[in-house]
């Protein structure tokens, strides 16, 4: 029989707030919402940055400013071989200083820490401090602080930020793990989560890496707390305690679907009975910032200045202008999961069904000129996910009832290819303006966790009828394929949203594109596979569910809605296990891990 893979939940923190219970998606559309709603987004906002003024919590999220400015505390490099024969006084320890000195320098000690550097003509690279050309990021609302929220340990942001995003959905189930854990055995619980930068922060490997040059010693905690799949890990030791399926998927970008097509295609093939995906990136470091801007990819803030045509600051507000004449994307830092189940679990649970994810496709590029440069892949899996949707919901709700939900960097390269590659698509299947968002324009490019971002608004959509527009872009640039695509500059109002298409391209020829199904039109499939005296027996327990969320979401309103953090909470070992030849049995789960037969292999027995 086959198995659709529900979404009961989602949670997580970026820039728009908190992802549980709409109020990120809700931050996205304030200006749409009535005054009850918009006062539990404001409060929500306000839990998490402290601060009550209205005008101080929107300006304090979304992309802006950098708060402080990346490069004030670092030392980086600056080419002075101009200043030959210039006299410099530096502050330094003696472990700052080369070893042994150059030819040609004249070293004069005046006292244990300062020297004068008498410079000979030629190249010289010294360490100064200097303000970075990209000074626009999204990043989490002012004022917040992950590592505040429970005993972080020195652990990596991301990771701090992935323990809060889980918990933030754990909140929004509206069912107690421990029920789960009574009704699923061990091996059906899978949690897959990555980050595609890994982490870089000081307390991952970007201290690991940079700290013996700066005479730090190097933590234990580094090397192992900065693989790229830690932030699965620290869900399941730390949050869950699931001893199930785990990993995390690494693909630049499109990171956050390649983990959704690993939880999807475990419920669907019946591996796996629930599944927490997800994605956690805070890319928001010096060394990053430079890294992405030595290949051309930020805005800097001359080139936004010249698109603009103004003198002094920039319109930091604006850095982010998808399909708009741009000139680089924006770094942001976002925490996204998604808890999926089978369709028969969560209807025998009374979750809260958001919708649902049919399938991922996933696709390289073919031979390639440049690695970071796009290819085919990506017309590939729009292609699959739409044919997909057409199955599913037919060609008259595929022409009117869906929509896109771009990559959109705001680079000028991704403009043109990636509305050729929707452009073509929807040629092919007949859509005759398929409308088009792209929310990257408020919380810019969180890397690993953008198409989580791209979730958290879709289904925001669905319940609301909102899509958020591209409101940066106050016009599309010439070179963008436009003929069958309607590109939402501004919030609309969409009649009862039955799909929507999420499109990912990751460097490297990472390309993936998610077919995500509406509530409604997730329990239209599901009335017809299970009948509809199943759904109405459903109805009893969702309303408890229901009751729970609501529960949750007035903790986080009054502020005591706190993170999951198990450690050394339930530690389990060999001794603990009741083995057997049949299974084994692990205290706290009601059902056995159960060494069924394969019977996949009979035709080689």
């Amino acid at each position: 029989m086959s198995i659709l893979p529900v979404i009961t939940a989602i949670g997580g923190i970026s820039p728009a707030g908190r992802s549980a219970c709409m109020h990120g998606f809700q931050r996205l559309v304030l200006d749409t919402l009535d005054a009850d709603i918009r006062s539990k987004t404001l409060l929500s906002l306000s839990r998490l940055s402290g601060s009550s003024d209205e005008s101080s919590l929107i300006n304090g999220t979304l992309v802006r400013r950098l708060e402080n400015n990346l490069f004030d505390s670092t030392q980086v490099a600056m080419n002075v071989a101009a200043r030959s024969n210039t006299l410099l006084t530096v502050t330094a320890r003696n472990l700052d200083l080369p070893n042994p000195l150059p030819p040609g320098w004249q070293c004069q000690p005046l006292d244990r820490f300062r020297s004068e550097l008498s410079i000979p003509p030629g190249s010289l690279l010294i360490p100064t401090a200097e303000q970075t050309r990209v000074q626009a990021a999204g990043q989490l609302p002012s004022g917040f602080d992950p590592a505040s929220c429970y005993p972080s340990r020195n652990h990596p942001r991301a990771l701090q930020m992935a323990i809060f995003g889980a918990s933030d959905c754990l909140g929004m189930l509206g069912i107690d793990w421990q029920k789960i854990q009574r009704r699923v055995a061990p091996d059906k619980i899978a949690v897959y989560a990555s980050g595609a930068m890994s982490q870089l922060d000081d307390n991952g490997l970007g201290g690991m890496l940079k700290y013996p040059h700066q005479g730090k010693r190097i933590t234990s905690k580094q090397c192992p707390l900065g693989l790229g799949e830690m932030p699965a890990d620290f869900i399941n030791a730390y949050v869950l305690g699931s001893a199930g399926r785990t990993g995390g998927m690494l693909g630049a970008c499109a990171s956050f679907l390649y983990n959704l097509s690993l939880g999807v295609h475990d419920i669907r093939s019946g591996r796996a009975r629930v599944a927490l995906v997800g994605a956690s990136e805070s890319p928001l470091v010096a060394e990053i910032f430079e890294g992405y801007r030595a290949m051309g990819a930020l805005a800097e803030d001359d080139g936004l200045r010249k698109l603009d045509g103004r003198q002094g600051d920039p319109d930091w507000r604006r850095a982010v202008r998808p399909f708009g004449d741009n000139c680089g994307f924006t770094l942001a830092e976002s925490a996204q999961f998604v808890l999926l189940m089978d369709d028969a679990l969560a209807v025998e649970l009374g979750a809260d069904i958001l919708g649902a994810v049919p399938d991922v496709f996933i696709h390289a590029d073919g031979v390639k000129k440049s690695i970071s440069a796009p290819g085919i892949g990506n017309y590939l899996t729009m292609g699959r996910a739409t044919a997909l949707a057409r199955q599913l919901i037919g060609d008259e709700a595929l022409h009117q009832q869906t929509f896109v939900s771009a990559h959109g960097t705001s680079t000028p390269q991704n403009r043109v290819t990636e509305s050729d590659v929707l452009e073509k698509t929807a040629q092919a299947f007949g859509i005759p303006q398929w409308p088009v968002n792209a929310v990257k324009c408020y919380l810019g490019h969180s890397l690993a966790s953008a198409s989580g971002d791209q979730l958290m608004a879709a289904l925001g959509t669905f319940r609301s009828g909102w899509l958020p527009g591209i409101v940066t872009t106050d016009h599309i640039a010439s070179d963008v394929h436009r003929q069958h695509l309607d590109f939402a500059l501004q919030h609309r109002q969409l009649n009862n949203p039955a799909a929507a298409l999420l499109n990912s391209k990751g460097f490297g020829g990472n390309n993936a594109t998610a077919l995500v199904l509406s509530a409604n039109q997730t329990m239209t499939m599901l009335a017809r596979k299970h009948g509809q005296r199943s759904l109405d027996s459903w109805q009893a327990p969702r309303q408890h569910t229901l009751e729970n969320i609501e529960h949750y979401e007035q903790a986080v309103l009054d502020g005591t809605a706190e993170p999951v953090y198990r450690f050394g909470d339930g530690v389990l070992s060999g001794d603990d296990l009741s083995i057997s030849a049949t299974g084994i049995r692990i205290p706290g789960w009601d059902q056995a891990l159960s060494f069924e037969a394969d019977n996949s292999f009979n035709s080689f027995l």
